[in-house]
């Protein structure tokens, strides 16, 4: 198995999604341990491949290659490095963890449940090629899988607005990503005038050397180089999403059932910023060079555009889809900043911001299945009420606004030091942004938890978290502390990449 284990990973989901449909209508109260059962499989599966990882060999392992469709030079090529590792693992450790904790509750299963339990195993296929493919043309084919079971479980699970949600989500990624399927033909045809040999695999493209014109603005931004790498970058910072291509994330995280705010805050967001490390920033490291103010500047925005919105919310999701623009924010002045801490930061954070959306998310709908309502001001008081929902939400509170000790402070404590040696301003206003995350975070625990308990009539039928639900806490409360006091067990075996990657961007470091 070990020879084909990234295969397995990718399509074990699939496959339990198949034999899902095979399984009789009578198992229908079943269908969701089958999603957990699956998830697990692959829990384990990545773990053998964390345990089997090299951390000293900073190019990809356990690669494997076969021709699929050899006149285009597409091939089904899968590999992973340090960069891709923990994305992969953070997959694997939020999917199953995702389903305990949006459980429906006894005698209460969605419409269609077959047909959800589906939709969310073939999304983990699409996350996992994603992060896994080093062919161009399967990179894109999985990043485009991702798109149909979001598009389902937004336009038949969701809220009242969810057609309206559901055809932005689906119009903003869909215009990104046509610009990167353009892009990739245009890089493949090039490879082959000067190779000889159509090939989409990543890794050969080192001997590409797309021209830029560097005389002047004008004919910078007109150079092949640049249109390429504006393809590609605005197909990712769509999906980041980054400020002014945010607006459909607060709809889409609105409108979408828990389980699918949950994947969209925790995995999918970070392809946006995985596509940008992986094939923008390194394939046309000039370009993005020339452009990382416009970027830094970008990111400033996010982080404190995202922060006010928040602020101002009255409705509790709303208020953290809003939150994730200004955490997603960071991640991108990192990484334009060239600078190898503030890269790994990014890296971090990446996985950081993962584990406390999500359980951001999760604490939202637990509330919401309870109380039927998200509206902050029929909150209050549920401390007393409910304490050990209370407590979780406590602990993903101070990992959301970076408290020294969890895991959120490694990530952006990272970025902050590493840009500013680049930028120091930029350092200096991304911490403002740390401060007005702070602000909303706790206040939004204060009109929740604190205070005289609420008169809404759902308190009175109130109940604490179950047992699912705690153990999908607890595994998050794990790796909150887990990575905030022990962060080089989790990513030590990422530093000979992050140090082969930031040294093959120092000559373009400003």
């Amino acid at each position: 198995m070990t020879s084909c284990l990234l295969s397995w990973i990718i399509f074990t989901p699939l496959l339990m999604a198949v034999i899902l449909f095979l399984l009789p209508k009578a198992w229908e109260q079943h269908f969701r341990s089958w999603a957990l059962i699956a998830s697990l499989a692959n829990l384990l599966l990545s773990l053998k491949l964390w345990y089997g990882f090299d951390g000293q060999i900073g190019g990809f392992q356990f690669i494997e290659i076969l021709p699929w469709i050899p006149s285009f030079g597409i091939s089904y090529a899968l590999g992973i490095d340090g960069i891709s590792l923990p994305l992969v693992m953070l997959t694997a450790v939020i999917s199953p963890i995702a389903i305990l904790g949006t459980w429906p509750k006894a005698g209460n299963p969605l419409k269609k449940e077959r047909f959800f339990v589906a939709m969310v195993l073939l999304l983990q296929t699409g996350m996992y090629g994603t992060f896994l493919a080093t062919d161009l043309f399967l990179f894109y084919f999985f990043w485009e899988i991702v798109l149909i079971p979001m598009f389902f479980m937004i336009g038949i699970w969701g809220g009242k607005e969810r057609v309206y949600a559901t055809v932005k989500f689906f119009l903003y990624t869909m215009v990104g990503s046509l610009l990167m399927l353009v892009a990739i033909f245009y890089l493949v045809r090039t490879q082959q005038e000067v190779t000889g040999v159509p090939s989409a695999i990543m890794t050969n493209f080192n001997s590409v050397k797309i021209p830029l014109d560097q005389s002047s603005w004008g004919a910078a931004l007109a150079s092949p180089q640049m249109l390429l790498f504006l393809a590609f970058a605005l197909a990712f910072v769509i999906k980041v999403p980054m400020v002014p291509f945010h607006t459909w994330l607060p709809d889409a995280h609105v409108q979408a059932p828990t389980l699918g705010s949950v994947f969209l805050a925790a995995v999918l967001l970070k392809m946006g910023t995985y596509g940008l490390m992986r094939v923008a920033i390194p394939f046309f490291p000039q370009s993005a060079a020339m452009l990382s103010p416009f970027f830094y500047a970008l990111g400033i925005i996010g982080i404190i555009h995202g922060a006010l919105c928040a602020l101002g919310q009255t409705d509790f999701k709303r208020l953290v889809a809003y939150s994730s623009v200004s955490h997603m924010g960071y991640i991108i002045v990192g990484l334009f900043s060239f600078e190898k801490v503030a890269l790994s930061g990014s890296l971090y954070q990446m996985i950081n911001h993962g584990i406390s959306a999500g359980g951001l998310f999760m604490i939202v709908g637990f509330l919401y299945e309870r109380m039927h309502t998200r509206n902050l001001a029929d909150f209050g008081g549920l401390a007393k009420v409910v304490p050990m929902m209370a407590v979780a939400f406590m602990i993903i509170t101070l990992s959301s606004v970076a408290l020294p000790g969890t895991n959120g402070f490694v990530g952006e404590f990272a970025i902050l030091i590493g840009s500013f040696q680049v930028a120091p301003v930029v350092a200096a206003v991304c911490g403002l942004g740390v401060i007005l995350g702070a602000v909303y975070a706790l206040k939004a625990y204060q009109m929740v938890m604190l205070g005289p308990v609420s008169g809404h009539e759902g308190v009175q039928h109130l109940y604490d978290i179950n047992a699912k639900e705690i153990a999908a806490m607890v595994g998050l409360a794990i790796l909150v502390f887990g990575i905030g006091f022990f962060p080089e067990f989790f990513f030590a075996k990422s530093k000979a990449t992050l140090e082969i990657y930031a040294n093959g961007l120092v000559p373009f470091l400003k």
